[in-house]
């Protein structure tokens, strides 16, 4: 509606310019009459055209509006045509371009190796244990025993032990300095929580008890312990269990101390504590697995398939059960 009003009221004052030369003014009338309207009409035609440009193009200022106004200001009548005549063409029937979907371009030829190629690349094809065996560059051996410190323990420690045996003094010594970092971590909690153990009665020892029982089994579960070390190790777990459980009740023990029977080869007292941990409010699912491997320790191979069709199919579809479904279907 603006650019409209502008419009009308530029073509108002070219008229009455033009009307007043045709009146013979003398010099001054004609400045008067005839130039300053005709000014007037350039300056609303030049607003209202350069509301219509394109924002590109209404810069910079003020050289575009002024670029306009000369045009028409200067050279009268025909001067606002062809501005007129010259921008609405171009706002109206604008070059569109296409959009262009696909380029065609030629195969390029490989080349005959690597054009790149660097000496001591951080990571490999192939896991961290393929990097150990294979590898012949020791700092490519590091960098695979650096990696294991965003893996989980039981992942770690088997990749910590083979390195034990590398041929590179620093790959050795990396190696056992990271599982030694990872056994005294364990060991400080235990001795802070034996330290703790005397200091309280014996209504308050439970969750001390059980937190030794994890604690011991986290050295057994990693693999810390070997030998005659471990059967010393799953007993004090095992002992620890027994105790919290004769204070008070907890099923998440129940089933910690079954996986410690289990890994101890007493499958009796295994069962037994998984059908406590059921009992008490373990979800099935988390005691299933385990209910598998001593049925297969013992024998019960008919039991296995049972056992692993009431897990969630969710859960059948994930490593490493997928892959038992598989064997047992």
């Amino acid at each position: 509606m603006t650019v409209k009003w502008l419009f009308s009221s530029a073509l108002v004052f070219e008229a009455s310019s033009w009307a007043a030369l045709m009146s013979n003014p003398t010099i001054a009338e004609g400045l008067m009459l005839s130039v300053l309207p005709h000014a007037a009409a350039c300056v609303l035609l030049t607003v209202a055209l350069w509301l219509l440009l394109p924002g590109r193009y209404r810069r910079p200022l003020p050289w575009a509006p002024l670029f306009l106004f000369s045009i028409a200001f200067f050279i009268p009548l025909l001067g606002a045509i062809g501005v007129v005549a010259a921008v609405f063409p171009a706002l109206y029937t604008q070059r569109r371009h296409e959009e262009q979907v696909w380029q065609a371009t030629g195969v390029p030829a490989l080349p005959f190796r690597p054009l790149e190629q660097r000496k001591s690349p951080m990571f490999q094809d192939g896991g961290l244990q393929d990097v150990l065996h294979l590898a012949s560059d020791p700092e490519q051996r590091l960098t695979a025993l650096l990696a294991t410190r965003r893996m989980a323990g039981h992942e770690a420690v088997p990749i910590l032990k083979l390195a034990l045996r590398d041929p590179a003094d620093d790959v050795r010594l990396l190696a056992y300095s990271m599982l030694d970092q990872k056994e005294s971590r364990i060991n400080q909690r235990i001795e802070k929580l034996l330290a703790r153990l005397e200091e309280v009665s014996e209504e308050a020892r439970a969750p001390l008890h059980a937190g030794l029982a994890r604690w011991y089994w986290e050295l057994a579960y990693l693999g810390l312990a070997q030998g005659s070390v471990l059967d010393h190790i799953l007993a004090q777990a095992q002992e620890h269990s027994e105790k919290s459980l004769s204070i008070e009740d907890n099923p998440e023990l129940e089933l910690l101390s079954g996986r410690i029977a289990l890994e101890q080869g007493d499958l009796d007292q295994a069962r037994l504590c998984f059908d406590r941990a059921e009992e008490g409010g373990i979800a099935f699912p988390k005691v299933a697995p385990f209910l598998a491997e001593a049925a297969f320790l013992s024998g019960n191979y008919a039991a296995v398939p049972a056992l692993l069709a009431r897990l969630p199919e969710e859960m059948l579809r994930r490593p490493p059960f997928a892959a038992l479904k598989r064997y047992w279907a």
